[in-house]
């Protein structure tokens, strides 16, 4: 792009000659314009907008040019003036405020090119009183592009889908962690209530056996003192032939 503006810058400088006779001196300009534009087949004009800031030039006002280079051929636009809705291209200029504006009417896939706006103070012998724009890569679409309004509607259905998601998402952690304290403390109840079971089971085992024993010993002396009683009767008796 820089050989472009050189060439334009030549054609800025060769396009306006004029007599050295009351020339201003220190007349610098700058010129600026937005670097891309985008657009699609559906849209009937676009307008390039382009601003300078002269220092130290006369109060008579510029001239602006308009170039464009697509990708086979360069031109120079609108040298003998675009001002009708009609024309391909019309330029608006408002040099009180420092703007000029190039509109492409009747847009198409060819008008996708860079478009270079040029300032010139014809008065002024200063190189910078005659400069250029960085120019504008307007880019034109086969497919349509989204408006601004829809781009807009979407970020914002998209910023409230990742708020709804995050919020699910923390509830889903908090509910989750609930749950799984309330399982802990449950299996710690399940748990003490198994131990207190089987001590009440081991205590009642214990009970019987002691039972059982007490018993067996409550019993063992009356079996003795029987026992006792008939060998006395057994030895008392007499025996055959005996008076």
């Amino acid at each position: 792009q820089k050989p472009r503006q050189t060439e334009v810058q030549s054609q800025l400088n060769g396009a306006h000659l004029f007599s050295p006779a009351g020339a201003e001196g220190a007349c610098t300009v700058s010129v600026t314009q937005p670097s891309h534009l985008e657009v699609d087949y559906t849209y009937e004009a676009i307008t390039i907008e382009c601003t300078f800031s002269p220092a130290g030039c006369s109060t008579e006002p510029p001239i602006s040019l308009w170039f464009r280079y697509g990708a086979h051929q360069s031109e120079n636009l609108c040298s003998h003036g675009c001002h009708r809705e009609t024309d391909k291209f019309m330029v608006r200029e408002s040099l009180a405020q420092n703007q000029v504006s190039l509109t492409v009417n009747r847009v198409t896939l060819n008008d996708s090119a860079i478009y270079i706006c040029g300032i010139a103070f014809p008065r002024s012998v200063e190189p910078k009183a005659k400069q250029t724009g960085g120019g504008t890569l307007l880019v034109v679409r086969e497919t349509k592009l989204l408006s601004k309004e829809l781009r807009n509607t979407l970020i914002v259905v998209l910023s409230l889908l990742c708020i709804y998601v995050t919020a699910v998402g923390v509830i889903f952690i908090i509910l989750s962690t609930s749950k799984s304290n309330t399982l802990r403390s449950q299996e710690t109840e399940e748990e003490s209530q198994k131990k207190m079971s089987a001590r009440r089971i081991f205590q009642d085992i214990a009970q019987e056996l002691y039972h059982k024993r007490y018993v067996e010993r409550s019993h063992q002396p009356e079996k003795d003192s029987n026992t006792y009683e008939n060998m006395s009767v057994w030895y008392q008796i007499p025996a055959p032939g005996r008076p």
